[in-house]
């Protein structure tokens, strides 16, 4: 028995919505025959090309067939009397965000470093001018951008390449998965450092990349240790060592050069933490030294300046250049178009300097705030493996401790901390305010000695 309503809804999508009904609901069995189309619009006084159109559709979709001088029938096997293959939609359960009183998240800036007003004022003076969003941008990034990029990276990391070989990614991961599909193909292998950042571990293992795990020492990676590796590439974080946060100085950067040259390697240069320095001015890139044409060099804007606009760039060797053309021909910048225009004037303009010495003139002081608060409330019970640069201090405990109830006590208190290799814990200070530190460790510390 079919009911129809009067409502803006047509009348044969009304009866194709009950018939179809009836069919997930099993109401009307495989195979069985529904009433034809001059029955149906008799008994309910509706128009046969109203009941042909509902047939149709439900033809259509594969709920019913139709056989020739006998009618139509519901279509067999569409499911199983013990399992409804058509199911309700799941109901989308969405999970509240566990709000922490204090996050130490190692890679946060706190919501107020940026420069909103200024950022808004530049965006809508950008979005006056005239910018074709009606065509597609160059593939590699809007090259007045690169040209500006290409200028700041020259002055503040000694970087020597132009603005052609710069490529602009939507974050680090995008700009890492680019270049493992470019050279696996060329090695099977990559060396990488001991405790490797997992961003760039995961990308290249996905990408089929055997891992050959080179120790670190205070001088940055081992040597002697990468000339025993059969791998054609190397990632390596020499501005500061991302888990020790070592700087590798420039004897062992010009053996690294050599030792690219000598094997036909590329080097990964990942500039990380470099503009975050706190206890002496950010050494010089390895890609400047020599116009070695062997280094990829890699940074981001995500801790310098915001981590939501998903920022990246790369630079690639002239040797790599045409390499990249050619395989990813398909591959678009995926910046938009207005964070480019936006981005290359703060930059023109002098603003994103600015911002640099401010950023690092903040973390300086909540960095040194986290290490006085770290000893004075854990004294010996912890030691620090990292710290003078970045948003993160690294620490090690000395006494037993067991770090899996360690970050659950801190979860029901309302704090949120973050392990690492099973044994450290990053201690971030980026997203905190300056005048949270003392007492987000003091709380910190007192779980810490009921655990």
């Amino acid at each position: 028995m079919y009911k129809f309503q009067n409502s803006k809804k047509a009348l044969y999508l009304q009866l194709y919505e009950q018939i179809k009904e009836e069919i997930i609901t099993n109401k009307l069995k495989a195979n069985a025959k529904l009433p034809s189309i001059r029955t149906v619009a008799s008994d309910y006084k509706i128009s046969k090309n109203t009941v042909q159109t509902a047939y149709t559709q439900l033809l259509a979709e594969g709920y019913i067939h139709s056989c020739e001088k006998k009618g139509f029938f519901v279509s067999e096997d569409l499911y199983k009397e013990e399992e409804n293959s058509f199911k309700s939609p799941l109901k989308e359960i969405i999970k509240e965000n566990i709000s922490y009183k204090y996050d130490f998240f190692p890679a946060n800036l706190n919501s107020e470093d940026f420069p909103k007003k200024l950022w808004l004022k530049i965006y809508n003076k950008v979005l006056k001018q005239n910018i074709d969003f009606g065509v597609y941008q160059d593939m590699q990034g809007l090259k007045s951008l690169r040209f500006e990029l290409k200028n700041y990276l020259q002055s503040s990391r000694g970087v020597v390449c132009s603005s052609d070989q710069i490529v602009l990614c939507s974050g680090f991961s995008d700009a890492m998965f680019i270049v493992s599909t470019l050279l696996k193909n060329y090695t099977k292998t990559i060396a990488i450092e001991e405790n490797p950042y997992r961003v760039a571990q995961k990308v290249f293992m996905q990408n089929g990349f055997d891992m050959d795990y080179i120790p670190v020492t205070k001088q940055g990676i081992d040597l002697e240790s990468l000339k025993d590796t059969k791998a054609k590439l190397l990632y390596i974080t020499p501005a500061h060592q991302y888990f020790n946060g070592h700087s590798t100085p420039i004897s062992n950067r010009n053996k690294l050069i050599k030792w690219a040259k000598d094997t036909s390697s590329y080097i990964i240069e990942d500039d990380y933490d470099s503009e975050l320095s706190y206890k002496n001015k950010p050494i010089p890139s390895l890609q400047g030294i020599n116009n070695n044409d062997r280094v990829i060099f890699f940074g981001t804007l995500s801790k310098s300046f915001s981590p939501a606009l998903r920022v990246a760039y790369m630079i690639l060797p002239t040797t790599l250049l045409e390499t990249y053309k050619e395989n990813f021909d398909y591959h678009f910048s995926n910046i938009s178009l207005d964070t480019q225009k936006t981005l290359e004037v703060f930059i023109k303009e002098g603003y994103f300097i600015s911002h640099i010495r401010k950023i690092r003139t903040i973390n300086r002081k909540k960095h040194n705030l986290m290490k006085k608060y770290l000893q004075k409330y854990l004294k010996d019970e912890m030691i620090i493996i990292k710290e003078g640069c970045g948003l993160h201090i690294t620490i090690k405990p000395t006494s037993r401790i067991n770090l899996k109830q360690l970050e659950e006590k801190c979860k029901q208190k309302g704090l949120k901390i973050y392990i690492r290799f099973g044994k450290y814990l990053s201690m971030g200070f980026g997203q905190l305010k300056e005048n949270e530190i003392q007492n987000a460790i003091e709380e910190f510390s007192n779980i810490w000695k009921m655990v």
